[in-house]
């Protein structure tokens, strides 16, 4: 008789694909077999009246990141990865960050450092280019795409982080010859550095005036200029962070083209507005993240992305601080003015849970396409499919079960990540991961970590898309 590891019996399995009854036989970390009367296992796991999903990946979260001077992000690799294991998640894409004169292997050799033995769930780098020299650009990139690291991002805002249209377009160019998935934060650097110095001159320093100073005009003229450079380089582009209808109007006609550009979208453009970075005193800097939170309408557009398809994945864009610290959102220098308030929310452990709730269950989206937005797509995209993101035989047995009719109020204590607060703070949630198993290995079960680190780096080939 076939012995497994593990089975788990009566589930109902969806992919992004198909939804079916069937239990999963693992052996050695990996799926084995899918059927009925499997035989016998060293563990049964009854998921009766359950949903069986592939873990979660987040490709889009910032861990142990170099925030500035006196600014301590709130996660390590430990913590972080916890909350994501809490949240259903089995893999998280976080970015290396390249200082400028640090080269590029020594800031990688560095974050693998952090993140060894530390962490509960899968990692696999993107890097950040913040210095495209020539050593960067025609020997590092190259090499280190061939041993796996096939994402790199570029900003197109933020001091130090901005590159030109020309250091773009260089990018680019290796991003062609390498077949690599360029990422890129779409904002106008000139139009936020113009608006935040009229702000400041007229005595609007606020956390609320954040938003007024990147308006939704500075995301669009940005995104169509990413897009026009990569349709100009003939390379793929994921335009990460959208936030509102006109940047998701330009990815929608970029594709009608017959471009390869691709979008993504985050739990605070679907719940979230400007509004609520009006907060007395401080509180409004709890929201602030880059783009900001936009209205309703761009809320509902945001929406239509999610259902229509010109958004690809879903993705957190975790990137914590502290509220209540002097290191994190109450920084002296932040005090001053929106403009040092540090930039980003925390949200990789809710991720699943809002979308789960506000779409599968609310009927906005159907199980399948939550599957897509949440784990497939990402691992397709990043080149970790068929490996990661789906359950099929062969596949690693990355597995989260949850209980659809779970009904939560969601608190900061919930998520167990390191910073002290979450911007979704008492939404009512229904749904629930019971439990998140990596390469067979149960890591959570009802809310509680088992305590096993199984986390490692894994390395990726070429994306899908290029």
């Amino acid at each position: 008789m076939t012995r497994f590891d593990t089975i788990i019996t009566g589930g109902r399995i969806s992919t992004a694909s198909d939804t079916f009854q069937c239990d999963i036989g693992i052996r050695e970390g990996r799926i084995a077999a899918l059927g009925h009367d499997l035989g016998i296992a060293d563990e049964t796991i009854d998921a009766t009246g359950k949903w069986v999903l592939p873990g979660g990946i987040d490709s889009h979260v910032h861990i142990s990141q170099p925030s500035g001077e006196g600014v301590v992000m709130a996660d390590d690799f430990e913590s972080a990865t916890r909350s994501a294991a809490l949240g259903g998640n089995t893999m998280v894409l976080p970015f290396c960050l390249q200082e400028s004169g640090v080269p590029l292997r020594e800031t990688l050799k560095d974050y693998h450092a952090k993140a060894e033995g530390s962490c509960h769930t899968d990692v696999s780098f993107h890097l950040i280019i913040s210095d495209p020299t020539e050593q960067v650009l025609g020997q590092d990139l190259p090499a280190l795409v061939h041993e796996g690291y096939t994402s790199f991002k570029v900003f197109m805002t933020y001091e130090g982080l901005a590159l030109s249209d020309l250091e773009l377009l260089k990018v680019m160019a290796v991003a062609r010859e390498t077949r690599a998935l360029v990422m890129v934060h779409a904002e106008n650097y000139d139009v936020i550095r113009y608006l935040t110095d009229q702000l400041e001159q007229a005595g609007r320093t606020a956390p609320f005036f954040h938003a007024t100073s990147r308006p939704v005009i500075a995301e669009r003229e940005a995104t169509y200029r990413a897009i026009s450079l990569a349709e100009l380089s003939e390379v793929p582009l994921m335009v990460v962070h959208v936030s509102n209808r006109e940047a998701m109007e330009e990815i929608r006609r970029a594709r009608q083209k017959g471009l390869r550009i691709f979008g993504e979208t985050c739990p605070q453009y679907l719940t979230l507005t400007e509004g609520d970075l009006e907060g007395l005193n401080m509180e409004g800097a709890k929201y602030v993240c880059s783009p900001p939170p936009r209205d309703h309408e761009s809320q509902q557009a945001c929406w239509e992305g999610l259902q229509q398809g010109v958004f690809d994945v879903f993705s957190s864009d975790h990137c914590p601080f502290r509220y209540d610290d002097p290191q994190g959102k109450l920084t002296p220098k932040g005090r001053t003015s929106f403009r040092w308030v540090p930039n980003g929310i925390p949200g990789v452990g809710a991720r699943l849970p809002i979308l789960f709730s506000e779409g599968v269950m609310k009927g906005r989206i159907d199980i399948n396409r939550f599957v897509a937005l949440t784990a497939t797509n990402h691992a397709r995209t990043y080149g970790l499919y068929p490996k990661k993101g789906t359950i099929a035989v062969g596949a690693d047995a990355d597995i989260a079960i949850w209980d659809p009719g779970a009904k939560n109020r969601l608190t900061h204590a919930m998520l167990n990540d390191g910073a002290d607060y979450t911007p979704y703070e008492g939404m009512e949630l229904t749904g629930w991961p019971v439990l998140t198993m990596l390469r067979g290995q149960t890591i959570m079960r009802d809310g509680v970590l088992t305590g096993i680190r199984a986390g490692a780096h894994v390395a990726r080939r070429i994306s899908d898309h290029a």
